[in-house]
């Protein structure tokens, strides 16, 4: 195999509580990307679709996250070409770094007959996070590369734990059509936190857990509630506190701040209920005159997939 064409899925992370640890994998939004074999040792950035992104490998998240992953191999006799159709947008909050980085990784590693697993892969991805937001963060690549949803026990040494959806669970995500940096909204949030606003946060990481292991959709809904980043990063997107409200008010389980924004996802049990809340969503937007995308998908189980 000498070529291989993928899907690489948009995420949502945080789920409110899990500011940089938890995340769960979309379904049908997300990029394409060609990885080939070159003759040309190294790896090149050919053709980027739908994104003004730089070329240079090394202003790029994938050919970062890809160079990171080589550099951990015996040198190779020849290189890789990568060609990248962007689908999702830049600054959306919905992970299109982490495709783009899953994407790379993903790709040259099936080329190269799998001498890392999918779990092993994240490392490598974490590196075109760094690149893009300043920080080696998994809450996209991890559920990117792995499906459902995950959880990142640890940072040092990397710890992921993979968790399964209820199949019932749905996500309705909008994403207003103005572009909020992942470096531009981490600069607002406090470095300490109080104890009584941790406790609160540890309770609702532990509660949507569980609630995602015992498939209590209640207990998912009541543990999407977060303390900490929310109220900080709130104000930097339009309509959303009455975004939310509308959500809940059309069946949601929970509803909150899509990554660093300005996406704001929800998720319901049920299709029906999560494009109710589509609908309703997009009449908010639509009466504040402001242009919008909507998803709606069920939780992807399986990650970047090849085409």
């Amino acid at each position: 195999m000498t070529q291989i064409k993928l899907f690489c899925p948009a995420t949502i992370a945080n789920l409110s509580c899990g500011f940089d640890v938890l995340g769960l994998c979309l379904d049908n939004a997300g990029d394409e990307m060609i990885v080939r074999k070159s003759d040309q040792k190294g790896v090149r950035i050919t053709k980027i679709v739908g994104a003004d992104l730089p070329l240079e490998t090394e202003k790029n998240v994938s050919g970062v996250a890809a160079l990171a992953m080589l550099a951990t191999l015996d040198e190779l006799d020849f290189g890789f070409e990568i060609e990248i159709y962007k689908n999702i947008k830049a600054g959306s909050g919905i992970g299109s770094s982490a495709a783009s980085s899953a994407g790379a990784v993903f790709g040259i590693n099936e080329l190269l007959g799998k001498p890392y697993s999918r779990k092993d892969l994240v490392q490598f991805a974490m590196q075109g996070e760094k690149l893009a937001s300043g920080n080696a963060h998994a809450d996209n690549v991890a559920p990117a590369l792995l499906g459902g949803f995950t959880l990142v026990r640890s940072y040092a040494p990397l710890d992921i734990i993979r968790i399964d959806s209820p199949e019932e669970l749905f996500a309705t995500v909008v994403h207003p059509q103005i572009e909020l940096k992942t470096s531009d909204a981490r600069s607002v949030l406090k470095q300490t936190v109080s104890l009584k606003s941790a406790i609160m946060q540890w309770g609702n990481v532990g509660g949507l857990v569980a609630g995602l292991y015992t498939k209590d959709y209640e207990l998912i809904g009541r543990s999407l509630h977060d303390e900490i980043v929310e109220p900080l990063r709130s104000v930097l997107i339009p309509g959303f506190d009455l975004i939310k409200q509308t959500a809940y008010e059309n069946g949601a389980l929970g509803s909150g701040i899509s990554g660093s924004g300005p996406s704001i996802f929800a998720l319901s049990r049920g299709k029906n209920t999560a494009d109710q809340i589509a609908k309703a969503m997009s009449e908010v937007y639509e009466k504040m005159n402001l242009p919008y995308e909507i998803h709606v998908s069920k939780i992807n189980p399986d990650g970047v997939r090849i085409l």
